[in-house]
């Protein structure tokens, strides 16, 4: 795999400085460089103690997946308004309060998992062989049980993408509440590969507080973004990545 963009570059394009990390709805503040960086997370607050003591960590580097067969996915995504969009300091993020039983949807085999959010990582937070994408986008999930998939999608320089375009293009420069933008429409599912191959792994979440237990599914395929879609978003957030965690005995399972 080439990397043949980086958020480095992007921010070279962009010719600008990304804004200081603003604190976010956290109870305690944290940042990824700095006093309050990754390093730190652990000792911030004793809610963020599975950050420095959690065994199952995310993200990681995918090497030696063991091949296996994995259930299928089906991704029923679809249009809709851009209602909750928020620069929360850290990540541009689009969260959905859609009423149960609405809204879109992952079936992993057959278990299905309602989209919460999604937000944005450059460069990519997950590896593959020793190697980083652009960035990322982290589409988040949840059962009616409370279980949680993460599906992560590498993005790299291609094409423009209208899904993206139209998150670029409203959200705030400056860190935000939760606002809801009239009369635009996205759709998620522009924000995925149609070739549905993937690694799955046990991991945490990538921000504090680290909680484990979340089922990560990485798609194999990346999709394309423009190098300006890359570069406007570098101009924000050039590195909100968190550094790869060991894997601790765990096993990477990949389909075809």
């Amino acid at each position: 795999m080439k990397r043949a963009w980086t958020c480095v570059a992007a921010l070279i394009l962009a010719s600008a400085f990304a804004p200081a990390l603003l604190r976010a709805q956290w109870k305690t503040y944290w940042s990824y460089d700095g006093p309050a960086g990754s390093t730190h997370w652990g000792d911030l607050d004793p809610a963020y103690a599975a950050c420095k003591s959690g065994k199952q960590q995310s993200p990681i580097d995918i090497r030696n997946a063991r091949k296996a067969e994995l259930p299928a996915l089906r991704f029923e995504y679809a249009s809709g308004s851009l209602k909750y969009l928020i620069n929360n300091g850290y990540t541009i993020r689009v969260n959905y309060h859609d009423a149960p039983g609405t809204g879109n949807f992952l079936l992993v085999g057959n278990k299905r998992y309602h989209l919460t959010q999604f937000h944005f990582h450059c460069p990519s937070e997950e590896w593959v062989q020793g190697k980083p994408y652009a960035m990322e986008v982290h589409l988040m999930h949840e059962a009616a049980d409370g279980s949680v998939v993460g599906v992560a999608v590498f993005l790299k320089a291609g094409s423009m993408n209208s899904t993206v375009e139209q998150i670029w293009r409203h959200t705030p420069k400056m860190k935000s509440h939760e606002e809801e933008v009239p009369g635009v429409d996205i759709n998620p599912d522009e924000l995925r590969p149609r070739d549905t191959a993937y690694y799955i792994y046990q991991g945490s979440l990538t921000a504090p507080p680290c909680t484990e237990g979340v089922t990560w599914i990485v798609l194999k395929t990346a999709v394309e973004i423009s190098a300006e879609q890359l570069a406007a978003f570098a101009k924000l957030y050039p590195h909100d990545v968190r550094p790869i965690q060991p894997l601790n005995g765990r096993i990477v399972r990949e389909g075809p």
